[in-house]
């Protein structure tokens, strides 16, 4: 939004200030624009001289961006906090998801702070990848005069710990740019972390801002919107009302639909957000690890007993490769040495087995601190929300794939949150839940565009949240859904609700594909690649394509069939098909939810 190009453009803001505005209106929805409008005049007619205090406003030599590029909605808390510390000492500050900033926009920015995580093979989150992309070929061109920091989160347990923020690091001080301060790299236990170094960068920022500046009128803007008083820190105590199988008796998999009432909790969800799962770990794994390592449970700590807190406050499940070198550090098995000193080998034990399994391998006392101090905090778990509050109102849906897998010993191994949700009983059902925003994944604005959707598996879930979304909206847009699972009669999630979605309309085309039905194994890049014809002609005419599930495998070979299928029918090189591929990215046509 250029006010300045409007017909009032006699405006008294500067320049700086008018482009901070309209960064922040451009991302409200109509709602929010007419609150926000009633609310300034309200401030103009009561003679107030500055939103967010009455002091007058100095003018700052530039303004803070802070950017976020979040998988899981960490590296978004964290550039939070970051702009609550820099308005506390009057900074003026922008907070942007790295999805809805033009990367061009780069060239006008004074100082800047990038908060983004690393995923997979140390590959950019979803959100980052269109702003990676072109910093990483040089399409900004020099950001000579910019001043930066880049703050990472990862989880040292993979090979390119983050890798992404040290891309960042790399790319702009190659564009020119200036490093303010120092490239942190933060492990998974990364608040305390964090919070140092943002008070550090913000010193070195604010040393080159002019002092005693209020917060801009963006920031006061995006004050006045709020959030919701539950949240990671402070979830809702819901109850589980639905737990129920929805693959067949002989199916691979035990996949669960699990409906969870947040009545009362003033939750509001869009379809594409994720809800975070608090849980317990499993009360027999929690026995074994005591008695492996020769601990009673009773033991004193900062969260109560021992028993309590690796009950409730540490990583059971998950290994890292810390708590495999660590071990070796405590222990005198030669073996163990050998094994942690082995950086392949630790990496397969990462990938395959649980902290017990380490432990049975290599038992060993320790104590309670020991024990500890090798485990890593307790995270909750995203799941895709299944449901439109426009459907359920003060229920969410979740569509969950129960891991479970057999080991050598013939002891059967167990997802934490998964099974935690799976033993849930009805009447004692009680879980912590929060909402997590995924403004990367959303339905078009305009309810006539036509949308295409890749889920296989549990990949499903947010786009029968889509479905019904649309139904409620009377949305005039085709809809077309790309499902794959093992078996027709045991693994096709929501059959009957597609079956529905068919039937009236709504559901335009639906392409499955379960690969183990014929000889020949297929998946839904195979019916991309056999509906490319349409599917070209679907993107053409402006359809908006969405990928949900496996980040590993799955996504990367439905993008490889998409890039054959623009390449094919677009008549188009690789490199051509690489770009028209970008400018979806670009137009927010191409989202993916991937984990």
């Amino acid at each position: 939004m250029q006010l300045k190009d409007s017909p009032f453009n006699l405006s008294p803001l500067s320049d700086e200030q008018q482009r901070q505005l309209g960064q922040v209106l451009s991302t409200l929805n109509t709602q929010q624009l007419a609150w926000v409008s009633g609310y300034l005049y309200g401030l103009s007619q009561t003679g107030h001289q500055s939103i967010a205090a009455s002091a007058a406003v100095a003018a700052p030599s530039g303004s803070l961006t802070i950017l976020y590029g979040s998988q899981t909605g960490n590296a978004k808390g964290v550039a939070t906090a970051i702009k609550a510390q820099a308005e506390a000492r009057g900074l003026p500050v922008t907070l942007a998801s790295m999805t809805d900033y033009k990367p061009k926009q780069l060239k006008k920015e004074s100082h800047l702070l990038v908060v983004v995580s690393t995923y997979g093979e140390g590959e950019p989150p979803e959100s980052a990848v269109d702003l990676f992309e072109q910093l990483k070929k040089g399409k900004i061109g020099k950001l000579d005069g910019l001043k930066f920091a880049v703050l990472g989160l990862g989880d040292s347990s993979y090979e390119f710990f983050c890798q992404t923020a040290k891309d960042f690091d790399n790319f702009l001080a190659t564009a020119g740019a200036e490093r303010i301060y120092e490239l942190a790299s933060l492990d998974v236990d990364y608040q305390d972390a964090a919070k140092a170094w943002g008070e550090q960068a913000l010193n070195a920022i604010a040393a080159t801002l002019s002092s005693g500046a209020a917060s801009s009128v963006a920031s006061a803007v995006q004050q006045a919107v709020g959030h919701s008083q539950y949240s990671k820190e402070n979830p809702f105590p819901a109850r589980l009302s639905v737990n129920q199988k929805i693959t067949g008796r002989d199916s691979t998999k035990d996949i669960r639909h699990i409906e969870i009432s947040l009545e009362s909790s003033g939750l509001a969800y869009q379809p594409g957000d994720a809800l975070g799962v608090w849980f317990d770990n499993d009360a027999e794994l929690v026995g074994e690890v005591l008695a492996l390592t020769g601990l009673s449970g009773d033991e004193a700590t900062a969260h109560g007993t021992l028993r309590a807190a690796l009950t409730s406050h540490f990583e059971l499940t998950r290994l890292h490769g810390g708590f495999i070198t660590g071990l070796a550090d405590i222990s005198d098995n030669a073996a163990l040495k050998d094994l942690a000193g082995d950086k392949a080998q630790v990496n397969a034990l990462v990938a395959s087995t649980q902290i017990v399994d380490v432990l049975k391998r290599f038992p060993i006392a320790l104590t309670a601190e020991q024990l500890i101090g090798l485990l890593r905090p307790l995270t909750p778990r995203l799941y895709s929300i299944a449901s439109a509050q426009s459907e359920v109102e003060e229920e969410v849906h979740l569509t969950v794939g129960v891991v479970r897998y057999p080991q050598e010993d013939g002891t059967v191994r167990s997802g934490a949150a998964s099974s935690y949700l799976a033993d849930r009983l009805i009447e004692d059902g009680e879980v912590r839940v929060f909402v997590e925003h995924n403004d990367t994944f959303r339905l078009p604005a305009n309810p006539d565009t036509p949308v295409i959707m890749v889920g296989p598996g549990t990949g499903i879930a947010p786009f029968r949240a889509f479905m019904q979304e649309r139904e409620a909206q009377g949305a005039e847009g085709k809809n077309w859904l790309f499902f794959g699972n093992p078996h027709f009669t045991q693994d096709f999630l929501y059959q009957v609700e597609w079956q529905r979605y068919v039937k009236s309309g709504l559901l335009s085309k639906i392409s499955l594909a379960f690969s183990r039905d014929q000889a020949n194994k297929i998946y839904v890049q195979d019916r991309l690649r056999e509906a490319g014809h349409d599917l070209y002609q679907w993107l053409e005419a402006g359809a908006h394509f969405y990928v949900c599930g496996d980040a590993n495998k799955m996504a990367k070979d439905v993008q490889e069939a998409l890039l054959d299928v623009i390449a094919e029918h677009g008549h188009k090189s690789r490199e051509e098909a690489e770009e028209y591929l970008s400018e979806l990215r670009r137009a927010k046509r191409y989202q993916r939810d991937v984990y």
